[in-house]
């Protein structure tokens, strides 16, 4: 009996709500018709396609800046967490000194000391940079804060113009501090049928 009971119950619960009251009746749910937006464009995907390949500095892009700029540009957007001239503030560590530490037991990690090429330092600044509004640079000021931060690690002169064709051109110090990764899995390519199994 109480079985009986309990079929009956989950039976009843399954059944969807009916209407209730005179002339009430039963409607079928409105269809949903999946939306996908509108298309884009080359031309609107272009402002979000910012990759640089930092090896050799594809993909930069169009501007300039001077170390003065970048001076001024530093102390208006970077000094308030970066501490003036880099040395360190009250949110980041120094972005200045340690080049060659990374043979030592000490190692400085700065964009100077660390970084294996140039346009690594243009790439995250454009990116990440300020904290409080990434991306809110120009691609000018940019250029100029990022040749700014390399003159203060000893990489260019006071005098430079920091453009593309200067990222390309510097030889950071720790271009060759670093190793290729030949384990297998870094070979991997992509493939989507008859794929070959990493030996």
């Amino acid at each position: 009996m109480a079985c009986a009971w309990l079929l009956a119950g989950t039976a009843q619960a399954a059944q969807p709500a009916q209407p209730k009251g005179p002339g009430a009746h039963a409607t079928a749910a409105p269809a949903v018709k999946a939306a996908f937006g509108q298309p884009i464009t080359e031309a609107e995907l272009a402002s979000w396609n910012i990759d640089i390949r930092t090896t050799d500095g594809a993909g930069l892009p169009d501007g300039s800046g001077t170390i003065a700029q970048g001076q001024a540009v530093y102390d208006g957007k970077c000094a308030s967490c970066h501490g003036a001239k880099a040395e360190g503030g009250p949110m980041f560590g120094t972005m200045v000194g340690g080049i060659g530490s990374f043979t030592t037991e000490r190692r400085l990690l700065t964009p100077g000391s660390m970084y294996p090429f140039a346009p690594v330092l243009f790439d995250y600044v454009r990116r990440a940079m300020p904290l409080t509004q990434p991306q809110s640079l120009s691609n000018d000021e940019v250029y100029a804060v990022t040749g700014y931060i390399l003159h203060l690690n000893g990489l260019l002169p006071a005098d430079a113009v920091v453009n593309a064709a200067a990222l390309k051109a510097l030889k950071m110090p720790n271009r060759d501090g670093f190793m290729v990764d030949d384990r297998p899995d870094t070979k991997a390519v992509r493939c989507m049928k008859e794929c070959k199994a990493l030996r």
